[in-house]
């Protein structure tokens, strides 16, 4: 029984995707005599927690009933005052828990302040659920930086443009769409210059009430034309071109003036140095960050170990070609031994493509 309500406690936490950011999704419960009296989920950063709207929505007297909720109420006060208090004042006699919150501030001490108060306190239903729905939250609040995905899209054969360059387009349309359900959940989509010189990107969501991710450059040199598309976007979300200190002066200067925020990096052997731009990135709440860069980039970003997350579309058409790009290129590994590799991989099909999704097996180094 604690599984059912739980999976919908998930459910309903989902529905708060790409408006939360950088707090967790979560979802809750009310149950009393075997029936839901309330539920809500967090709907957007700032506004009341879970707990509180499902509290807020209960149709009958709330003392004596249980409340399920997929990650441990927050002890401290942030936007809003502590959810563990109204708990335990609006008389819960058992609280089930997914997941403990993996933050500092809170961290098991909402729990034992409810056992403190005599409320029966189950912890780790469906908790492997929950840690997936909120990977993003577990990395940024531990670390301080953000979760990165790295997306790329290939042919059979490995390719992601032909010899020319033409790459639109090599997933199908439900591909595509899946990927800007997923720009939509992310703080930010991240490419770098080749991206722009060569595709001209606008880096938007294209679904209904779709939110626009913070649009993230990486020009080492600033190279990137004034009359882009990615500048000249008049939205709800911003463009953040990220250069280092042999930028001149001067374009930096333009691009401010164009309400494009700059922002000067140290450089790197590889261009941007990418362990301090993730620094500097978490400083200014960017939890997330969706890498749809060129073959070049992706190897600096998994070299420099900033990758967590690896998502592949592979469309079955085959184009060849010894000069067509690949996903990742770069100087390469010498040996199979020092290949990066995944875990906890799946596969699925979309429509006619092929995804594989894995994680970063950070193990091995």
């Amino acid at each position: 029984m604690h599984e059912q309500y739980m999976r919908l406690a998930l459910e309903l936490a989902v529905r708060g995707i790409g408006a939360v950011n950088p707090n967790p999704l979560v979802g809750a419960v009310i149950v009393k005599n075997n029936r839901i009296i309330g539920q809500g989920f967090h709907e957007k950063y700032g506004d009341p927690h879970a707990e509180i709207n499902a509290i807020n929505s209960a149709y009958d007297e709330i003392s004596g009933s249980t409340i399920y909720v997929t990650l441990e109420p927050c002890y401290h006060t942030g936007k809003t005052p502590p959810c563990v208090d109204a708990i335990i004042r609006h008389g819960f006699n058992k609280v089930i828990i997914g997941m403990a919150d993996p933050n500092p501030l809170v961290s098991g001490k909402s729990i034992q302040k409810m056992i403190d108060h005599d409320i029966e306190v189950v912890t780790g239903v469906l908790e492997n659920e929950c840690r997936k729905m909120n990977e993003v939250f577990i990395k940024y609040i531990t670390t301080g930086r953000p979760f990165v995905t790295m997306k790329s899209a290939m042919t059979l054969d490995g390719k992601i443009a032909t010899f020319t360059g033409d790459s639109r387009w090599i997933s199908n349309e439900k591909s595509r769409h899946l990927t800007h359900n997923i720009r939509h959940r992310m703080s930010a989509v991240m490419v770098g210059i080749g991206t722009v010189l060569t595709d001209d990107p606008e880096l938007t969501t294209r679904i209904e009430n779709g939110k626009n991710s913070i649009r993230i450059v990486l020009d080492s040199r600033l190279r990137i034309p004034l009359n882009a598309k990615i500048l000249q976007k008049n939205d709800d979300s911003r463009t953040i071109i990220v250069t280092t200190d042999r930028a001149e002066q001067e374009k930096i200067e333009i691009l401010k003036s164009m309400d494009i925020r700059v922002m000067v990096v140290p450089g790197s052997d590889r261009g941007v140095d990418l362990n301090k731009l993730m620094t500097k990135l978490g400083e200014i709440r960017i939890d997330s960050i969706l890498l749809e860069g060129g073959g070049t980039l992706n190897y600096s970003a998994l070299e420099e170990d900033i990758v967590d997350k690896v998502l592949v579309f592979i469309a079955p058409k085959i184009i060849g070609g010894d000069s067509a790009k690949t996903p990742v290129e770069g100087p390469g590994k010498k040996t199979i031994g020092e290949a990066f590799r995944l875990v906890n991989t799946a596969i699925s099909t979309i429509g006619s493509d092929v995804l594989i999704e894995g994680y970063i097996d950070r193990s091995v180094n």
